[in-house]
């Protein structure tokens, strides 16, 4: 299925123990129907003894969410909303938001 988010997407969260927050996507995986949101859904890896970890550790890393569980933030409304495929009169297609209309860039990556 062709999900209309993105990597560098700010997205709301709309369910689970984060709801409500605002964070950027670090990477989607749409043959799974998953994203992977930054600063949400935080899970502990247990690592075992290595030549790296003398003593084991305990590393905190982002899991993947359901995409069905965020919504794109809008710049001009700054909420999350559904987002429309709307083709200008020059015939290129862009997001636009369904609430106001506006276009929704795409992400700039690094």
């Amino acid at each position: 299925m062709k999900y209309r988010i993105m990597r560098n997407d700010v997205v709301e969260v709309i369910s689970g123990d984060d709801s409500g927050k605002k964070e950027r996507i670090l990477q989607v995986m749409p043959r799974n129907g998953l994203v992977v949101v930054e600063h949400v859904n935080f899970v502990t890896k247990h690592m075992r003894r290595s030549r790296d970890n003398p003593y084991g550790a305990r590393i905190q890393k982002e899991a993947p969410v359901a995409i069905s569980n965020v919504m794109l933030v809008c710049p001009a409304c700054e909420k999350g909303v559904r987002v429309r495929i709307k083709t200008a009169e020059d015939g290129r297609k862009f997001r636009a938001c369904a609430k106001c209309g506006k276009e929704i860039p795409r992400p700039r990556y690094k």
